[in-house]
């Protein structure tokens, strides 16, 4: 009752016109940051975040906040309008999204994007708001193994529950857990694979690798096909939404499994890139139509943007109960939050009850009017269908030029962009999937890290990822998902002998 009072006083605190306008002000740059390919919500709140040095922590963080909740909203645009994700985790998204808008339903799409944002988002704020004291307290129990068992996860679920040809997703997979560990080893810091190139001390950015795989392939497969107009302009209207939201029922498994596979990977952290794809691959595992999957189905579109967005926001809760960022995101926040005098940390709901309340009240009003921004903005980022392609290509290639260029100001990025398009269009080309390949370049280094840890923790001994029912359980599961297909298969082998003995 305490803190429902408390929440009820952060928000008689907001409903202020300059918190109001704050709000509108943080939204639109959210989503501006969100469209643009390589920004994105930590580049964009680190870039923005001294312009609230002189306002009181209050309005900083309220304005910080929403422009993180608007690139979320905005990564879904480019993603299902150009098929090229705005956000990192807005790749497993295009799967299904980008077919939508080549079939002309480019704003049911948008719409189910943002509605699943807002579903995804509000169960972790509810989460944060009545759950905090006993997830922070879980929290604390993750060690290297545990993070290691989430990412393995994620990885076997891919492979076990994916669709596309075992050999070649563990061929993608392959190539890009060995793409990430290019650069400075993080645990002993020799130099692996660099090949005497300064440029590549620092890795390879996943960022980089994205806009290259899918933007810049996309423009090649496109020019093969003689600059064919790639989408077809959608009547935006108030009937087109509220016929999404009429359908919402019948998909409220997946938005509950997806809003719980995010708060799960956010509070973890597992990041918001393996719940998006893990929200994906388990909806169309369990789905009764699978072959639609990747076709243009609504399903596919609302199972990774909850996913992620739940996974986004509840990321924000270790930060602030515990001062440990679940994101990138959250880091930069929890920076902020520095600099202005406030130490995150249990005493933080202690000394500061009246900020993290109020905080926690604006992620309420931020996305209630970011859904509504979005959703009466949507013609505006539809109509550059109606442009075309000809014409589009161009500033399609600038924007990823730039986007990869202010990832790390660095010239030698745009060339690496320009060599990942060729291996996206190769790889469409000859029906490797990019998702696993994506999957891996990311997750890749910190599995590796949480392993490798592991290992010297244990002096080498593998039972460290049984050595509690918490660990021991992911593990195992992972390793069930992995061979799925073997063990679905025998279920129902016997299944069949056992029907006739009865008969």
């Amino acid at each position: 009752m305490e803190a429902l009072g408390l929440l009820m006083h952060g928000f008689a605190v907001l409903l202020t016109w300059k918190t109001l306008l704050l709000m509108m002000t943080g939204l639109v740059l959210g989503i501006f940051v969100g469209v643009l390919p390589g920004l994105g919500g930590p580049n964009g709140v680190a870039i923005l975040l001294p312009l609230t040095f002189t306002m009181d922590p209050t309005s900083a963080i309220v304005m910080l906040s929403c422009i993180y909740w608007g690139a979320l909203f905005g990564g879904a645009i480019t993603s299902i309008l150009f098929n090229i994700p705005g956000e990192a985790w807005s790749v497993a998204t295009t799967f299904d999204g980008y077919p939508m808008a080549q079939q002309g339903r480019a704003a049911e799409a948008l719409t189910a994007a943002f509605t699943s944002s807002f579903i995804g988002s509000l169960v972790a704020v509810m989460l944060i708001t009545f759950l905090a004291p006993m997830i922070s307290s879980f929290a604390l129990r993750f060690g290297p193994p545990e993070f290691f068992a989430v990412y393995l996860l994620t990885f076997c679920s891919f492979v076990g529950l994916g669709r596309e040809a075992k050999h070649k997703t563990v061929i993608s997979m392959s190539l890009g857990l060995l793409l990430a560990g290019i650069g400075m080893d993080t645990v002993s810091g020799q130099l692996r694979m660099t090949f005497g190139s300064a440029e590549l001390l620092r890795g390879v950015n996943f960022l980089v690798a994205v806009i290259g795989l899918f933007g810049i392939s996309e423009i090649l497969l496109t020019m093969e096909e003689r600059l064919a107009l790639r989408g077809h302009a959608a009547a935006i209207s108030l009937r087109v939404v509220l016929s999404v939201w009429k359908d919402l029922p019948k998909y409220w498994v997946t938005l509950f499994r997806s809003s719980f596979i995010g708060c799960w990977l956010g509070i973890t952290p597992g990041g918001a890139i393996a719940a998006s794809f893990m929200g994906y691959n388990l909806a169309k595992r369990f789905s009764k139509d699978q072959d639609s999957f990747g076709k243009g189905r609504i399903e596919g579109v609302f199972a990774p943007e909850t996913a992620a967005h739940a996974s986004g926001t509840a990321a924000l809760l270790p930060m602030l109960a515990l001062g440990i960022p679940g994101s990138g995101t959250a880091a930069i926040l929890l920076g902020g939050l520095m600099v202005w005098g406030l130490n995150p940390g249990p005493l933080l709901f202690v000394e500061h009850k009246d900020f993290v309340w109020g905080l926690i009240a604006s992620m309420y009003l931020g996305n209630v009017v970011g859904l509504v921004l979005v959703l009466t903005t949507v013609p505006i980022f539809a109509s550059v269908l109606r442009v075309p392609f000809a014409a589009v290509a161009p500033m399609i290639v600038v924007s990823c030029a730039i986007g990869a260029y202010a990832i790390q100001n660095a010239m030698f990025d745009i060339w690496l962009m320009l060599g990942f398009g060729v291996v996206g269009y190769v790889f469409k080309k000859i029906g490797i999937p990019l998702a696993p390949f994506t999957l891996a370049l990311v997750l890749g280094n910190r599995a590796e890290d949480a392993f490798r840890l592991s290992m010297i923790g244990a002096g080498g001994d593998l039972k460290v990822f049984w050595s509690n029912g918490l660990v021991g359980s992911i593990t195992t599961l992972a390793i069930v998902l992995l061979f799925w297909p073997v063990i679905d298969k025998a279920f129902g082998s016997v299944t069949r002998m056992v029907r006739p003995a009865k008969a």
